[in-house]
């Protein structure tokens, strides 16, 4: 589902008094649900994917694992959506980027496939691509971090 309809979506909840809405768009359903009135939406995307386990974030706050060595120094880029991870526009054309790959901002870094739409991610500012931090074709969660730009 595209982010931007899950914002409107958060917004018409928050301007209602309805408590929680579920929307289906084919495989893929988003519950937003308000837990207080001083409390911001929750979006809870179901997708066919499984979930990461919740063990993981855990283990961040307690000791040094490998998802701290992962994001190394710079600016991280970020999916702003559920869905699938593509270095190249197709399966024969050429990356966007590769590490050590000179960018500026606007730059198309990959595209996210949500829902049989494909969107571009565009870096958000100039450097240099020091870190991909995900496979082609491996699926992505909301906030997952994609690129180290330094």
């Amino acid at each position: 589902m595209d982010i931007r309809k899950v914002k409107k979506l958060i917004g018409l909840l928050e301007e209602s008094d309805i408590a929680e809405i579920e929307i289906h768009e084919g495989e893929e359903s988003v519950r937003i649900s308000r837990i207080s009135s001083s409390a911001p939406a929750m979006v809870i995307p179901a997708a066919a994917q499984v979930p990461a386990p919740a063990a993981p974030p855990a283990a961040t706050e307690s000791s040094s694992t490998p998802t701290e060595e992962a994001e190394p120094e710079g600016h991280i880029i970020r999916s702003p959506m559920v869905g699938t991870f593509y270095r190249a526009p197709s399966p024969t054309s050429k990356s966007f980027v590769e590490e050590d790959s000179k960018v500026a901002a606007g730059d198309t870094l990959c595209i996210i496939e949500a829902m049989k739409i494909l969107n571009q991610i565009e870096s958000d500012i100039s450097g240099t691509v020091q870190k991909i931090l995900v496979e082609n074709g491996q699926p992505v969660e909301y906030n997952q971090p994609l690129f180290v730009i330094g």
